[in-house]
């Protein structure tokens, strides 16, 4: 035997193989060390947040959807105002998570920084000249549901009898809406509406059906909210290609299967069920929603209370609308 082999045998020398092949396994040791740790960092924040701020009633609710893949942190964000749409930025340091939404028409958005205290993620952003402080807490768990069954009906509520509003309050006091002719309105005759004359029943309801009635002049779009929190989107959109912004679309989340719409200045017929967090919707008697599943709250939401009652709400925000009927019929047994 050589004295190459004897070296080799004794472990004395290693052939350049082996050489290349130890700081391999260190670097893969190292890297699956240290990966359990770097998931354990995220995975408090991963996943589906409502994120509401911490004055009462709330004045600032979005939804927050942290993801890792690849090595990488990502997010969808909406504000009060917005729809979904993927973060610029997101990291988390020394435990705090630090994101900033794309920007909008003003300008860059704000900063926001959080950190996960239990089952919440509690933070800040700067808003204009203050600070707004926050609170995520995950989505609820639904019961199993199905908005096509048949269900047993109560009484039918009628929300407008073609006289008065009292069924109604105004969101803003000094925006008011007003009976003409058995419709109501979000202007008089010849006067500009003002944006964001929104109605809201002061009655609250779980599941039901309803049946609204409405026009809008050329260039409106109102809106009809589930439990004052899903917004279905109204909208004069006749003979456009549906996306997640048109008429009767949950607004940013989910297209309509088809476009129904009429022509502007004439009637159109919404005919919903919502049961938990599903729903059905036909307009002017074509299918638009079939058991659809409502993923988060939509924009300008009356509170986050997602299991509990809600009002119907109705948007008076660009143009003049009219609403000639507002049927609700609760179902009593809509929930498994």
């Amino acid at each position: 035997m050589n004295s190459r082999s004897r070296s080799t045998a004794s472990g004395r020398s290693q052939s350049p193989a082996i050489r290349l092949l130890i700081p391999g396994l260190i670097l893969a040791t190292t890297i699956a060390w240290l990966a359990p740790s770097a998931r354990a960092q995220h995975d408090p924040f991963l996943g589906r947040w409502t994120i509401s701020s911490t004055a009462d009633p709330p004045a600032y609710v979005g939804w927050l959807e942290i993801t890792h893949e690849g090595g990488q942190l990502a997010a969808r964000f909406s504000t009060r105002g917005g729809s979904p749409t993927p973060v610029a930025s997101i990291q988390i340091a020394n435990g705090e998570l630090v994101f900033q939404p794309a920007a909008g028409r003003r300008g860059p958005s704000p900063e926001h920084r959080a950190r996960a205290q239990g089952e919440k993620l509690v933070g800040s952003t700067k808003a204009a000249d203050r600070i707004v402080e926050f609170v995520g807490v995950r989505p609820p768990r639904w019961p199993a549901a199905d908005a096509n069954a048949k269900h047993k009906l109560g009484t039918p509520i009628e929300l407008f009898d073609g006289k008065t509003m009292d069924t109604w309050d105004l969101v803003n006091k000094d925006q008011p809406w007003f009976v003409i002719n058995g419709e109501m309105t979000n202007s008089p005759e010849g006067a500009k509406p003002a944006p964001g004359s929104n109605l809201r029943s002061k009655q609250k309801f779980q599941d039901y059906q309803i049946r609204a009635e409405y026009k809008l002049d050329n260039g409106a779009h109102s809106g009809i909210y589930w439990r004052g929190r899903y917004e279905m989107q109204v909208l004069g959109d006749m003979g456009k290609p549906p996306d997640k912004f048109s008429h009767m679309a949950v607004y940013g989340w989910i297209a309509p299967l088809v476009n129904a719409s009429k022509p502007d200045l004439e009637w159109n017929t919404m005919e919903g069920t919502i049961v938990a967090n599903k729903i059905t919707v036909r307009l002017n008697g074509q299918l638009v929603h079939n058991n659809s599943t409502l993923e988060a709250m939509t924009t300008n939401v009356v509170d986050v209370n997602e299991l509990e009652p809600g009002p119907v709400q109705l948007v008076g925000n660009d143009g003049k609308i009219w609403y000639r009927r507002v049927t609700v019929t609760p179902i009593l047994d809509g929930r498994k």
